[in-house]
């Protein structure tokens, strides 16, 4: 009798220990946000007052600036330019490429401008056939292609963007991913807001062409989520790129602050739905960075080295809480394979030149 009893308290025990270490809820959704030319500097560091200055940043009113996104320490500044990812994501996941903390991340395209970024962040390496922003199909599957051509993802991958290039990037008449790019903010429009928003962003002023402002783009991101349900639904915001361009320092900042509003209203939705609350991860990037002076800040490419430096963050169930990583180099390139990993599927075995996942242990 003792020894049973003594049995059953040692597997009572190790059931409890068992219990204690259970892994969270596997991630079945991953959301990949990314935001153009978003600089490493005020991701990390927040507004940066030497831009402040109709020469370096095209500002005029530079109280009005300050008064919104002004601080005494960088954590302060950075917290007020980008509320959500600093109170959420970097609190619950994991941050990457703060130079300040001994990390870095870079493109290795060598290029450093928009479309062979996008191309090595999704296909996970850097093809030299790619070196335009030209509208040509893209040769490289992507990891959004191959997972909408896996079971279980098949049609339910769907993409949106500000940038009219997206179709091309992900190659639609071959992967045949739902992308809005070119187009309306939402080109399948099935639901009564889906049209109205349609109808909203034709009557937008043509500012940059065919690129649009963000507002659509997101808001036709939230819609997809509701009414389509993807497992995999990735976000191209573009703003904070097209008004650096232009070197519109105060825009810049706005666009980076209400992209910020923009990826937390997308979360939130998703939380607020069964399908996707404690079973998504959210990865968040950008496809180059810029200048890193006041006189090439609105740069980048080929004669701007210092664009080669990016930033990523990646937050979900089951990713341990390490915010800020200090002493790691991390490469665009391992974007592809950290989505498809985060669905518990294996990119970089599927196409060996891809670089290997994140390592987030």
């Amino acid at each position: 009798m003792r020894k049973a009893l003594l049995v059953f308290a040692i597997a009572a025990v190790a059931a409890a220990a068992g219990a204690a270490f259970q892994p969270a809820p596997a991630i079945a959704n991953v959301i990949v946000v990314t935001m153009d030319g978003m600089r490493w500097q005020e991701l990390f560091g927040g507004l940066a007052a030497d831009y402040l200055t109709k020469e370096a940043g095209g500002v005029a009113d530079a109280a009005a600036i300050e008064s919104r996104f002004a601080g005494a320490t960088p954590s302060e500044r950075r917290a007020r330019l980008m509320p959500f990812f600093w109170t959420v994501v970097a609190k619950q996941g994991q941050v990457f490429g703060d130079a300040e903390a001994g990390s870095t991340s870079r493109v290795t395209n060598g290029l450093r401008f928009s479309y062979p970024g996008y191309n090595e962040m999704l296909s996970g390496f850097a093809d030299p056939r790619i070196d335009s922003n030209d509208k040509v199909q893209n040769p490289n599957v992507t990891v959004l292609e191959w997972l909408n051509k896996r079971p279980g993802f098949s049609g339910r991958v769907g993409a949106f963007a500000s940038w009219e290039l997206l179709p091309w990037i992900l190659n639609v008449p071959r992967s045949g991913i739902p992308s809005n790019g070119d187009g309306a903010p939402v080109r399948e429009a099935t639901t009564e807001r889906a049209r109205l928003l349609n109808d909203f962003a034709a009557d937008l002023p043509p500012y940059w062409g065919s690129t649009r402002f963000d507002a659509p783009t997101a808001f036709g991101a939230v819609e997809h989520l509701r009414s389509v349900k993807p497992r995999v639904l990735y976000v191209m915001l573009g703003e904070t790129d097209e008004w650096a361009h232009q070197r519109r320092y105060d825009l810049y900042l706005d666009a980076a602050w209400r992209n910020d509003g923009m990826i937390r209203r997308l979360w939130e939705t998703a939380q607020s739905m069964p399908e996707y609350a404690n079973h998504t991860a959210l990865v968040l990037t950008t496809d180059h960075g810029r200048g890193d002076a006041t006189a090439d800040w609105p740069n980048h490419g080929r004669e701007t080295p210092a664009s080669d430096r990016i930033w990523m963050a990646v937050m979900g169930p089951g990713i341990p809480p390490l915010g800020i990583r200090t002493g790691v180099t991390t490469t665009q390139s391992q974007i592809a394979a950290t989505v498809a990993a985060l669905l518990g599927e294996d990119y970089a075995r599927a196409q060996p030149k891809a670089a290997a996942p994140l390592n987030l242990r």
